[in-house]
């Protein structure tokens, strides 16, 4: 007559040797890349419409005559190119991301997978939301703030390439603001603060987010605004939230 392990064990994770856990990282890794790849070449034929499609909220707000100018000799070919990358990557996160919780759940407590899975799910749809709210609201309110107060005499034709830097980076900026409360809600579900600890530092964190705004956006009280409001609402929700998962016992 077999015997079942005990109750407790049957939580523990399986063991792998260090040439499994090399062969399946390699799977893994194959698996993401080509997966990215293909969504690439389905992209590829759309490079020239991507980057129209990114670059509209500057054009709706050009003077009537104006373009986007290229500086470099390669630019109008490695730009869109740069944007199709970006727009593959994004539609490929989800696959991607699948294939890290594959390769890390084998190695995961049973506890650890509830808490990983969520995680990684709302983690990557904060990121999301953040940059549609810099695509739909910042930059309309950022290039109409530019254009209206370029000097009487002088054309607002920005380079497509450092256009792009400029849009990455407010994306990216944005994307991360948006992750607060996921940050927020580990901390508490820790124990490593509070939820009153959060509350009383509330002033400091106001302060906090308008210096933020300060540094990651451009230098116009518009966007500092639109960075630094939704990073302190962001802030409350994942002390509502968190609240919810804060350890019973200390």
């Amino acid at each position: 007559m077999s015997e079942s392990l005990p109750p407790d064990t049957e939580d523990i994770p399986q063991e792998m040797s260090l040439v499994d856990h090399l062969i399946e990282l390699r799977s893994r890794l194959l698996r993401g890349v080509v997966g990215l790849v293909l969504v690439f070449l389905c992209l590829f034929p759309f490079a020239q419409s991507l980057y129209t499609w990114l670059a509209q909220p500057l054009l709706a707000k050009m003077p009537a005559g104006t373009s986007m100018i290229a500086t470099g000799v390669v630019t109008p070919f490695f730009v869109p190119l740069k944007v199709t990358g970006l727009a593959a990557l994004l539609l490929a996160l989800p696959w991607v991301l699948y294939q890290v919780w594959a390769f890390v759940a084998p190695g995961l407590y049973a506890h650890e997978k509830r808490w990983v899975g969520p995680l990684v799910v709302a983690s990557t749809l904060l990121f999301f939301a953040g940059m549609a709210f810099a695509y739909f609201a910042v930059l309309p309110m950022v290039f109409g703030f530019i254009t209206g107060f370029a000097p009487e005499g002088v054309a607002v034709m920005t380079d497509i390439a450092a256009y792009f830097d400029f849009v990455l980076g407010l994306f990216i900026a944005f994307g991360v603001t948006f992750e607060v409360p996921v940050l927020v809600v580990v901390l508490i579900a820790a124990g490593i603060v509070t939820p009153q600890k959060l509350r009383d530092s509330r002033p400091y964190v106001i302060v906090g987010a308008f210096v933020l705004g300060a540094i990651f956006t451009p230098p116009d009280v518009i966007s500092q605004l639109m960075m630094a409001i939704p990073l302190w609402l962001l802030f409350e929700l994942g002390v509502l939230v968190g609240a919810r998962f804060e350890p019973a016992t200390r």
